[in-house]
């Protein structure tokens, strides 16, 4: 059964409370999103290591209910 992108988001979002996420379906078949995912948590870590956590997120849904992901992850732009 696929995965749904409000599904995605809220297990980002349990994980990471402060995340901006923004999930896109990139086939319509619910095996293939997008994922843009931008949280303060990842300042400091390496684009690996922000990964990682957003796999973490996921409770190892990854690569079983949900087949691809693509993922970009960032800290929040800092303001002058």
């Amino acid at each position: 059964m696929p995965m749904d992108a409000s599904e995605i988001e809220n297990l980002i979002k349990k994980s990471l409370p402060d995340a901006e996420v923004k999930i896109v379906d990139l086939a319509g078949d619910g095996d293939h999103y997008s994922a843009h995912v931008v949280s303060e948590q990842f300042r400091g870590k390496t684009r690996v290591q922000q990964h990682q956590m957003v796999y973490a997120a996921l409770e190892g849904n990854m690569g079983g209910v949900l087949h691809a992901l693509a993922l970009q992850t960032s800290p929040p732009a800092e303001s002058d």
